[in-house]
C-alpha cells in the first residue's frame, strides 16, 4: 500500500512529509536547488492517545502550523539573493504573531461582528450562525484572490501546483520527471486547501446550535469549539482522499477541490523539478528509493535526527550533482 505523502509550498520550494521525515528543496538565486531534512517528532508516536480519531486532527493542524513555519523561514533564507537578506528568529516570531493576530480578527472576530450586527434582521440562533458561516466563507475567498494577484503569492501558488502534480504522479506509478507531471491536475483531494474549506462547512453546522446572545461568548466559543471543529474536518478529509471515486464522497469534496482553483497555479518544469528533489529525497530516506539525479543542479544537507545522519552535524550528502549528458 502506498503512503500518502503530504507537503507544502514554500517561497520557490516545496516541502515534503513522510511517516518520520520531511525534506525541504528550495531553488536558489544561482539556479541550485537546496535540500534539508530533518526528523519528525510527532507528538503522537510519544503519546498514543494523540493518534486517536478525532483527536489527531486539531494535533496535525498544530503541528503543521510549526513545521510548516520552520520551513517557510528556511525557504525565505536560501532563496535570497543576498546572505543579508536572511530572516532572524526575531523576525520569524514577528511574523507569525502578526499572522495570527489577523487570522483571529479576520476569520473569527470580523464574521462574529458583522452577524450580530445583523441581530435586528435575524432573530433565531440559527440564521444568525449560517449568516456568520457565509460571512466567513466569503472573507476566506475575497482575502485568498486579492492574495493571489501579488507577484511572490502567485509563484507560491505554482509551487503549490507543483507539489500536487508531483504526488499524483507518484501515486499513479509514474516515473518523477517534470514531462509525466505536467500531464496531472494541480488539484488535490487532501490538499490543504480543501481542509480549510472543509472547517468553514463544519463549524456551520455546529455553531448552529449555540446560543447567540453574548457577542463575547461567540468569540470565545468558536476558539473553544475549533479542536472539535478541526477534528471531524480531518477526519473526513482522510475519508474523502481515500475513496475520492465514490459519487458521494466526490460530490461532497467537489467544493473545496473547486476552491484549490485560487490556490493552485500551473507550474513550469523548474517547479516541477523543485518538487520531485523534495520527494525523491524523503522517498530515498523512507523507502530506500535511490536518488536520481535531474538537470538542475543539487545540493543536499541532512540535519540532526534524520535517519542516515552520522554525527549529529550538518554534513554535505551530495556534491552539486551535474546535468546528465
Amino acid at each position: 500500500m502506498k503512503y500518502s505523502y503530504g507537503g507544502q509550498a514554500l517561497i520557490e520550494g516545496v516541502m515534503m512529509n513522510g511517516r518520520e521525515n520531511t525534506a525541504i528543496a528550495v531553488r536558489k538565486a544561482d539556479g541550485t536547488i537546496s535540500v534539508r531534512v530533518e526528523k519528525l517528532n510527532r507528538w503522537g508516536d510519544r503519546y498514543k492517545f494523540l493518534k486517536w480519531p478525532l483527536v489527531r486532527g486539531s494535533v496535525s493542524l498544530i503541528e503543521s502550523m510549526i513545521i510548516g513555519f520552520k520551513a517557510l523561514t528556511y525557504s525565505a533564507n536560501e532563496s535570497a539573493e543576498y546572505e543579508e537578506e536572511e530572516l532572524s528568529t526575531k523576525d520569524v516570531i514577528l511574523s507569525v504573531a502578526i499572522a495570527l493576530v489577523l487570522g483571529i480578527g479576520l476569520f473569527f472576530v470580523l464574521p462574529v461582528l458583522l452577524a450580530h450586527l445583523l441581530t435586528p434582521l435575524v432573530s433565531s440562533s440559527f440564521g444568525q450562525n449560517l449568516i456568520e458561516g457565509l460571512i466567513r466563507v466569503a472573507v476566506f475567498l475575497i482575502y485568498v484572490a486579492a492574495i493571489s494577484n501579488m507577484k511572490e503569492i502567485a509563484r507560491v501558488f505554482q509551487y503549490h501546483g507543483a507539489e500536487h502534480k508531483t504526488i499524483h504522479a507518484y501515486e499513479h506509478d509514474r516515473e518523477l520527471t517534470p514531462k509525466n507531471c505536467q500531464e496531472y491536475p494541480t488539484l488535490h483531494p487532501r490538499c490543504g486547501t480543501s481542509f480549510l474549506f472543509i472547517v468553514m462547512i463544519i463549524s456551520i453546522i455546529l455553531f448552529s446550535f449555540l446560543g447567540v446572545d453574548n457577542f463575547a461568548w461567540r468569540i470565545i466559543s468558536r476558539v473553544i469549539l475549533l479542536p472539535v471543529v478541526a477534528g471531524v474536518s480531518y477526519e473526513f478529509l482522510k475519508f474523502s482522499g481515500r475513496h475520492i471515486e465514490n459519487p458521494i464522497v466526490h460530490a461532497l469534496a467537489y467544493p473545496g477541490l473547486m476552491l484549490q482553483k485560487l490556490t493552485t497555479k500551473q507550474p513550469d518544469d523548474e517547479m516541477l523539478e523543485v518538487a520531485i528533489v523534495a520527494l525523491q529525497k524523503v522517498r530515498e530516506i523512507e523507502e530506500s528509493v535511490p536518488f536520481k539525479p535531474l538537470t538542475s543542479p543539487v545540493v543536499m544537507w541532512q540535519e540532526d535526527g534524520a535517519k542516515n545522519n552520522v554525527d549529529g552535524e550538518k554534513k554535505i550528502l551530495a556534491e552539486e550533482i551535474k546535468e546528465e549528458q
